[in-house]
């Protein structure tokens, strides 16, 4: 896959099969347009392209709901890659750029420059200032310079149509098992392993501290939580703390934390990525650090026994 920053970077190809949007979180639903732009692409001996935004289009437009993102762009192109996307543009969004509007937007920087013949958008996808631009529009303006548009239903999940939002608000709520399943994949956070109060070590559970790639990504509900690992290209398990520590600090900041299980290497400054696997318990204040040790304790024995679980149903699941 080639990524790209400019249309410039592009050159003319009037058999090419693109989706333009914000992609955050790569959920079911994009991934049902990502799918369908791969196939038709490559049956009508095309290119397939992606085009997204950076920021979140919503950052500049000062909408609240979009303050955490669920993907950074490093993401999206990593699960574009993987679905076998040819070409990846990122467009810079700013203010001068959310005033562009529908039409100039598609034929000053797709049609004229890119080459369009086959455009793939979601049912409810809107976009070009005033957010003009919609199925309806999209499909007039094919009419107009001969390119052809489809446009893909929602997918559901328990009676629920797959977004974003949803996802934000399962994560807000901790519910990171269906957050799974509206991903297809774990919710993961990347960062690097920096210095903590060594607190976690004096209790005899030391932990990785987690300093998240981006400060703009949504971390899951406070609480404990069973996770996956993978550093140094191993794939590892433990429970991970997502809060303020309240048995210690009153006006705690946010951390992120992780005891690997059966892991003891220094790996500070190291890179980390952890996948949500499943939602342990709230974030307790305990009366002493004995209880909360005594705590810690009947959560590795939970996360020893998750672990066991889910290595033989992956295992079975690749036989």
């Amino acid at each position: 896959m080639v990524v790209i920053r400019s249309v410039n970077e592009l050159k003319y190809n009037r058999n090419t099969v693109l989706t333009v949007g914000t992609f955050d979180g790569l959920h079911l639903g994009h991934q049902k347009i990502i799918n369908y732009l791969v196939e038709n692409a490559r049956s009508l001996d095309c290119r397939s392209l992606v085009i997204t935004f950076e920021p979140h289009p919503k950052k500049i437009l000062n909408d609240p709901e979009t303050l955490n993102i669920l993907s950074t762009t490093d993401e999206k192109k990593e699960y574009c890659e993987k679905y076998g996307i040819d070409y990846f543009l990122v467009l810079e969004f700013n203010k001068e750029f959310s005033l562009i509007n529908f039409r100039d937007f598609y034929v000053n920087y797709i049609i004229k420059p890119i080459g369009l013949k086959l455009v793939i958008e979601g049912y409810n996808h809107h976009w070009g200032k005033n957010r003009e631009g919609n199925p309806k529009t999209l499909e007039d303006l094919g009419k107009e310079f001969d390119f052809k548009v489809i446009c893909i239903p929602p997918v559901t999940y328990e009676g629920e149509i797959v977004s974003s939002s949803l996802i934000r608000k399962e994560l807000i709520d901790g519910n990171v098992e269906k957050v799974e399943k509206l991903l297809n994949r774990p919710y993961s956070l990347a960062g690097k392993v920096v210095k903590g109060d060594t607190r976690g070590k004096v209790l005899g559970y030391p932990t990785a501290n987690i300093e998240p790639d981006s400060d703009e990504k949504l971390i899951p509900k406070n609480g404990s939580y069973f996770v996956k690992v993978l550093i140094h290209g191993q794939v590892l398990f433990g429970m991970a703390n997502v809060g303020i520590r309240p048995t210690f600090d009153k006006n705690g900041k946010r951390s992120i934390e992780v005891n690997i299980l059966d892991f003891s290497k220094d790996i500070y400054g190291s890179h980390i990525r952890i996948e949500f696997l499943k939602r342990l318990r709230d974030e307790l204040k305990f009366e002493s650090a004995q209880k909360l040790v005594e705590q810690i304790e009947r959560d590795k024995q939970l996360s020893e026994k998750l672990k066991f679980e889910y290595l033989k149903k992956s295992e079975y699941i690749h036989k």
